[in-house]
């Protein structure tokens, strides 16, 4: 691919990093903010700017936040007694895109994957045990993806968990198995979590 200007060609190559977007879509990309006003360009680095700049992980959830609480967590709203534990931040927005759910979340940020090498300390495991330590949360859903990997997650918490005065339930298995929350569609995803049933542990 040729370029007639460095600057554009140091943009697409910006915007090739992206997950997702190859090539063709970030030279289509920058060559569309290339022939904007320069004002509405400008605002579009900014709010990217101000988002890395500003943008931090909830001290309770996980979840971003533009301050130490995140506007989930905050909400006096929400019924502080029920987690739903999920992988990433973007299962949160998938599940309230549902409006079937009116709990707090817990962000794991992955799940255990020895393969990939990922173990119990590299996610919020810890965190999630001693939120549920301080009192006050009578149920836990675990809306993690049903996979290989989720599923062992799953049974790794549940041991962490066992001997506290919690209930444990996962989501309905309208997801398919080895598919992402993320993909599910709203109707389903909704399903599952309303028809959320009581984790029992194998072993």
């Amino acid at each position: 691919m040729n370029f007639s200007s460095k600057y554009l060609e140091e943009a697409v190559h910006a915007f090739a990093t992206l997950p997702g977007i190859g090539r063709k879509t970030a030279l289509r990309l920058a060559l569309h903010l290339a022939q904007q006003p320069a004002e509405q360009s400008r605002s579009f680095a900014d709010a990217v700017i101000r988002m890395r700049e500003h943008i931090q992980p909830c001290k309770q959830c996980f979840n971003l936040s533009d301050g130490p609480l995140c506007n989930i967590c905050s909400d006096k709203r929400r019924e502080e007694s029920v987690i739903c534990v999920v992988e990433g931040i973007r299962d949160v927005m998938a599940i309230e895109d549902t409006g079937q759910y009116r709990g707090l979340y817990h962000v794991l940020g992955g799940v255990i994957s020895p393969i990939e090498g990922v173990g119990p300390s590299d996610l919020t495991i810890d965190d999630l045990v001693g939120r549920v330590e301080k009192g006050g949360v009578k149920e836990i859903i675990m809306a993690i993806s049903p996979t290989i990997e989720g599923d062992t997650t799953i049974f790794y918490l549940t041991r962490k968990l066992e001997g506290k005065e919690v209930q444990i339930s996962t989501i309905a298995r309208g997801v398919s198995f080895g598919g992402e929350l993320e993909y599910a569609d709203e109707l389903t995803l909704g399903r599952s979590i309303a028809a959320r049933v009581p984790y029992q542990k194998n072993g």
